[in-house]
């Protein structure tokens, strides 16, 4: 019979199940571990640039692992920076030993630094294994030898630098089209509303007080602060005449 004395509780696992441990040299018995397995949790992250962008094809990935609907986190914004309200809900939830999924670390994010320091913080600081689909290298359950850390190490500091790279490369085209978009009478933003022909005749009875401003503005179809605009460019040409 053992002695219950030295008995030692480890939770890992849902159905408790004894293991032989270390010897113990006192009672010429091995201790035993009774271990715990808890299942892990299964989560799935997604981010799209924008919200006209298609996120079906990372939705679809994490679908085909079984991930439960409530499980998976939808981000519509830049991987400028990780101050995303479903990434920050994401972290919150994990615990030690769940797993989480990404399509590729640029859906992570796009900022060097940044993809080091949360993987770090993920991976190291609250135990959570993450697996990156495109690039199988990048899974935290695999290789958890130096050699294998010393690889996935090597590989999340490329790719981190290659989405980097990308994001500038994709402000510097947007930079050089709107330049040359410009440069050719191309106007960017809302159009500029024209106030109508009476425009100046509707100014010349509300100066005089038979208008309200009330009542210019809904003939001229102006807001008020458009409406002092125009009357100020108005006024500036006439100056120059």
């Amino acid at each position: 019979m053992y002695n219950l004395s030295c008995l030692f509780f480890h939770r890992f696992a849902k159905i408790a199940y004894p293991i032989r441990g270390p010897y113990n040299h006192c009672t010429g018995l091995f201790y035993i571990f009774e271990q715990e397995l808890i299942p892990i949790k299964i989560y799935g992250y997604i981010r799209v640039s924008t919200t006209d962008q298609n996120e079906d094809r990372q939705l679809d990935a994490m679908t085909a692992l079984d991930i439960p609907d409530s499980h998976i986190f939808i981000d519509k914004l830049s991987g400028k920076n990780f101050n995303r309200p479903a990434y920050q809900a994401l972290v919150a939830k994990l615990q030690p030993g769940d797993l989480l999924y990404i399509q590729s670390i640029d859906r992570l994010g796009r900022n060097y630094e940044d993809i080091q320091i949360q993987w770090r913080v993920l991976a190291k600081e609250k135990g959570v294994d993450i697996a990156v689909l495109d690039m199988p290298l990048l899974d935290t359950r695999r290789d958890k030898d130096l050699m294998g850390t010393l690889i996935a190490d090597l590989v999340l500091q490329l790719l981190s630098f290659i989405a980097q790279s990308e994001r500038e490369t994709i402000r510097k085209r947007q930079a050089q089209g709107i330049a040359s978009a410009k440069a050719k009478g191309v106007r960017f933003g809302r159009p500029i509303k024209k106030p109508p022909a009476d425009f100046t005749e509707l100014v010349k009875q509300w100066e005089r007080g038979k208008l309200p401003m009330e009542e210019v503005l809904e003939q001229t179809g102006l807001k008020q602060a458009t409406f002092y605009r125009r009357l100020r460019e108005i006024r500036a040409r006439g100056r120059k005449s």
